[in-house]
């Protein structure tokens, strides 16, 4: 879990400055990636006093189990006591392989029973990992859900790692809506390249599942450093959350 307070001021005055999300699957600007067309955009406006308080989960769907209960109640009290905005959820939303169906138990045993302090209860935007992508994606992706509860919201994005497209090994995948492969991810960079180029927000936040770099078991994803490292760096994003390695890590650049 990551606790994160935003203070909107200019980095390069007193003034206060505007700020952008990119949530993707790759995208959130505070926005939700819709790979159809131009990235769709979600308005958040922040508190009166021009600061942005949220929490970040990822790698959390385990009803319960694996320290997700006291984790859970963790977000409850930080949330209260930082008056957050959201929730952000970087992906492996439900493990081991994601829904079954937008009726499969794991839905409510997983989020609705365990995030229910009160502080919670606020939009959580959520965007998809690998092992969602085991199961019925689709059902993620239904504004059934929302129905069951009103603060789930899961919009697709893109996947990166090759590893899963080219070798699934053991495991299913869906990728329905994500193919032809090489099209749809191009779109989709093009997509979000345009929404950061044309942000005038003055921070800039850019979200996904998979590491960029990383100290951890799974080591860089070279498709990011390659295609899409380079455009966070073209357009000043500030900085990328993201899960997959179940750690902690705080990575920074030489090259700022």
């Amino acid at each position: 879990m990551i606790k994160i307070n935003v203070h909107f001021y200019d980095k390069k005055s007193s003034m206060k400055g505007a700020c952008v999300l990119v949530l993707f699957s790759c995208i959130m600007c505070l926005s939700i990636c819709n790979t159809n067309a131009e990235l769709e955009r979600l308005q958040h406006s922040p508190k009166s006093g021009g600061s942005l308080s949220f929490l970040v989960v990822g790698d959390w769907g385990r009803r319960g189990a694996y320290n997700q209960s006291q984790v859970a109640l963790q977000m409850g009290r930080i949330g209260a006591k930082m008056d957050i905005d959201f929730v952000i959820s970087t992906g492996n939303n439900f493990y081991n392989d994601g829904l079954k169906s937008v009726d499969d138990p794991a839905f409510e045993e997983s989020y609705s029973k365990i995030y229910t302090a009160k502080s919670l209860q606020k939009q959580w935007y959520n965007v998809l990992g690998n092992h969602d992508y085991r199961g019925d994606v689709e059902a993620q992706l239904n504004p059934i859900l929302r129905k069951i509860d009103a603060k789930w919201l899961c919009k697709r994005s893109f996947m990166v790692n090759a590893d899963y497209f080219t070798n699934p090994k053991d495991h299913t995948y869906d990728w329905r809506g994500v193919m032809p492969r090489v099209k749809y991810m191009a779109n989709v960079l093009k997509d979000v390249e345009s929404a950061l180029k044309y942000s005038t927000a003055r921070w800039k936040i850019v979200v996904g599942h998979h590491t960029i770099r990383t100290a951890g078991g799974h080591g860089d994803t070279t498709e990011l450093v390659d295609l899409f490292l380079p455009i966070l760096k073209a357009n000043d994003v500030d900085f990328y959350i993201n899960e997959h390695d179940h750690c902690l890590q705080r990575i920074s650049s030489t090259e700022r």
